[in-house]
C-alpha cells in the first residue's frame, strides 16, 4: 500500500478540541514512561508536535526538574494545549511556541533531549526535522519518537481502525485511518534516520501500531 499524505497541520478550532477529546491515556502514559525511562536528570526538553501538550503535562507532573518547550504549527491545538498547561498549574514549567519543526529557531546543541509523538506522519518529507533534531540536540542528548506503522493493506488499515473501539465516533475514526495510510513503514523510518546521520539510534516496531526511535541520555 502506497503512502497517502494528509494535512500537516490540524489547525481548526473544532479538530482541535475533538482530537484532544480522544482517548489517548494509554499510549500517551506509554510515551511519558518512556521519556522518563531516557534517564536525564535535569534539563531542557523540546516537545516537537506538542499537539494539545497532553503529554508535556503527564512528564512535568512527575519530573519537576525537566524544563519542556511544546512546538506545534496549528495555533489552536496550542491554544487548547495553553489552558491544558494552565489547569495543570505547570506554567513555570512547559512552555509552548507556534514553531515549524523542520525549521527551528534554537541554537545548535541547545536541547538535553528531543521527543516527539506522532509528528512523522503529519510531514511530507521527515528527514528536514531529522535534520534539525540532531542539530539543536547536545551530543549525548536523549531521543524518543514514536509514531504510527503504515499498514501493509487496506485490510490490515480496516481491521486497526475496527479495533478502537465503540467510544470513538466516525469522525475520529476517519482521523485515524488517514493516519495510518499516512504513516511510513519500518524500513523507510530507518532509512531516513539512516540518512540524517543518526545512526545510533535504535528504531524498532513497539506495538501493533507503532515505531519507536530511541537513544538514553548519556552522561
Amino acid at each position: 500500500m502506497q503512502r497517502v499524505l494528509e494535512p500537516e497541520v490540524m489547525d481548526t478550532w473544532e479538530e482541535a478540541v475533538e482530537y484532544d477529546a480522544m482517548d489517548f491515556v494509554e499510549v500517551n502514559t506509554a510515551f511519558a514512561n518512556r521519556a522518563i525511562a531516557l534517564g536525564l536528570p535535569t534539563g531542557l526538553v523540546l516537545d516537537a508536535g506538542t499537539g494539545t501538550a497532553r503529554i508535556p503535562i503527564m512528564i512535568a507532573q512527575r519530573c519537576p526538574q525537566w524544563q519542556i518547550i511544546g512546538i506545534d504549527l496549528s495555533k489552536n491545538m496550542l491554544k487548547l494545549g495553553q489552558e491544558n498547561v494552565d489547569t495543570a498549574g505547570l506554567q513555570a514549567q512547559i512552555s509552548l511556541e507556534c514553531v515549524d519543526a523542520k525549521q527551528l529557531p534554537y541554537p545548535d546543541r541547545h536541547f538535553d533531549a528531543v521527543i516527539s509523538n506522532s509528528i512523522i506522519h503529519h510531514l511530507p518529507d521527515p528527514l528536514p526535522f531529522l535534520q534539525e533534531l540532531k542539530r539543536v540536540l547536545k551530543p549525548n542528548g536523549g531521543i524518543l519518537l514514536r509514531d504510527l506503522l503504515r499498514p501493509q493493506d487496506q485490510v490490515a488499515v480496516d481491521q486497526l481502525v475496527a479495533a478502537i473501539g465503540p467510544e470513538y465516533n466516525p469522525h475520529q475514526r476517519q482521523l485515524f485511518r488517514d493516519s495510518l495510510c499516512a504513516a511510513f513503514r519500518l524500513e523507510e523510518i530507518r532509512a531516513l534516520f539512516d540518512a540524517a546521520g543518526l545512526l545510533d539510534v535504535k528504531v524498532n516496531q513497539s506495538s501493533d501500531r507503532h515505531w519507536t526511535a530511541e537513544r538514553a541520555w548519556q552522561a
